[in-house]
C-alpha cells in the first residue's frame, strides 16, 4: 500500500498538477484557485499542507464495475448527495436527496464522480469548522484536466490504479 502521495502544482500552472505515488507520476487537475493554506468554502482552492487521508469511496455501478480497493466503496444511487451548506448541521457530510440546503448531487450527468474517494478534509471533530471547505474528493478528471472546485482529479485509468493501492493509512499531501 502507498503511504504518502504527494500532489504538486505543475510549474507555471495554477490548477494543473502532478500526483506522485511511489515510482509513478500522474497528471491531475486541482482547484481553479490552486493550492492554498487558507481554504474556505467555495474558494476553488485545493487544501495545501494538509495530510488528507482517504476514508471511503463511491462508484457508479451503471458506469463500470466496482474498482479494486481495500477502502469501503458505496454504490452511488439517485438520492445520494453531499451537504456543502456551512450553517447546516449536515455540513460536509453525505445526505439523502431531496435536500433543502445547498448540496452536491453525487450521481452526476458527467463522469466526475463515477469513482470518487472522500478525503478527510475538515471532517473531524464532528462539529466541523464552518466555512473551511467541504467535499475534498479524489475523483475523475474531465478530458484535458480542467480545474476542479478544489478536489484532486485524475484520468479514470490512473484513478483506478491509485484506488487499488491506498487504504485509510495513506496520506495525500498537497504542496504549494
Amino acid at each position: 500500500m502507498l503511504t504518502t502521495i504527494e500532489v504538486r502544482r505543475k510549474p507555471g500552472e495554477t490548477a494543473r498538477g502532478v500526483l506522485i505515488a511511489g515510482a509513478r507520476t500522474l497528471s491531475c487537475a486541482l482547484g481553479r484557485s490552486g493550492p492554498s493554506i487558507f481554504k474556505r468554502e467555495g474558494d476553488g482552492a485545493t487544501p495545501a499542507h494538509a495530510a488528507m487521508r482517504p476514508l471511503w469511496g463511491y462508484w457508479r455501478p451503471d458506469k463500470g464495475v466496482r474498482p479494486r480497493s481495500i477502502l469501503p466503496l458505496h454504490r452511488i444511487g439517485p438520492d445520494d448527495g453531499w451537504c456543502d451548506a456551512p450553517e447546516h448541521p449536515s455540513y460536509n457530510a453525505p445526505m439523502r436527496l431531496p435536500f433543502a440546503a445547498s448540496h452536491e448531487v453525487m450521481r452526476r450527468a458527467d463522469c466526475l464522480y463515477d469513482i470518487c474517494i472522500v478525503l478527510d478534509w475538515n471532517m473531524a471533530p464532528r462539529g466541523r469548522a464552518r466555512h473551511r471547505g467541504s467535499a475534498i474528493f479524489l475523483h475523475m478528471a474531465k478530458p484535458g484536466y480542467p480545474p476542479t472546485a478544489g478536489c484532486i482529479a485524475l484520468a479514470r485509468r490512473d484513478l483506478e490504479w491509485l484506488v487499488a493501492r491506498i487504504d485509510r493509512r495513506s496520506r495525500f499531501v498537497v504542496v504549494r
